[in-house]
């Protein structure tokens, strides 16, 4: 576990990234719910602004998904607090991300979880979340270019998995990729309706819950270049 990263002054940031900025930011997400005391300190100094293109930097820290290119955003600030605290609630120690994208979820789990394995299917991104991650000193993650709906078989069971994108369906191979007591967070539905699911393994079986609205790009098979 990284813990909150240290910013140069390179990495600081200036008017709209600037800390001030990252603060309004995290202000909100109190108002919105949020209460995990390393969420919020992570989201308080991760330098969100460095997960997207330069041009787009001056509104890393509103309140919207953004674009990252090859028709995947990064995620809502409010949808990363929440989903990274439901995975905290049983302080896992290896976690698994489907769909690196820009690396920011990523990121955010790298400080607060000891392990942290990444699959991305558009190699392309998979590059810049690597050269970002590296950036900022995160070494406790794994990154692998492949289809997310595979897993991670030889680095099973993991305490938690994270999907970053929407299944027609809960892929079979992730629930046996689960420690028994782990649990999974996955968007689930099309382009007309998601729900986030959370779905924990027990001794025998497994309990599904439907937690809240959300909207995510959709899962897709293969791996591209």
């Amino acid at each position: 576990m990284a813990g909150p990263v240290e910013l140069t002054p390179e990495l600081l940031g200036i008017g709209f990234t600037s800390q001030r900025t990252r603060n309004r930011m995290v202000d909100r997400l109190e108002k919105s719910g949020v209460r995990h005391p390393q969420v919020l300190e992570v989201m308080r100094t991760l330098p969100r602004h460095l997960f997207v293109d330069e041009a787009l930097a001056h509104r890393a820290y509103e309140d919207t998904a953004l674009p990252i290119g090859l028709g995947q955003t990064l995620s809502h600030p409010l949808t990363v607090a929440r989903m990274s605290e439901r995975l905290m609630s049983n302080t896992p120690q290896r976690v698994l991300e489907i769909g690196t994208g820009s690396g920011f979820q990523c990121a955010v789990l790298a400080c607060l979880v000891p392990q942290v394995w990444s699959i991305e299917r558009l190699a392309q991104l998979q590059k810049r979340a690597r050269e970002r991650l590296r950036r900022l000193g995160l070494h406790n993650v794994h990154l692998r270019h492949t289809d997310g709906q595979w897993g991670w078989p030889d680095k099973a069971p993991f305490d938690a998995i994270l999907v970053t994108a929407a299944a027609p369906r809960i892929p079979q191979a992730l629930l046996e990729q689960l420690a028994i007591g782990g649990q999974l967070l996955i968007p689930v539905g099309d382009d007309q309706k998601q729900s986030l699911w959370q779905v924990s393994r027990l001794e025998q079986g497994f309990e599904h819950q439907e937690l809240d609205p959300v909207h995510f790009v959709p899962l897709k098979p293969g791996q591209s270049n």
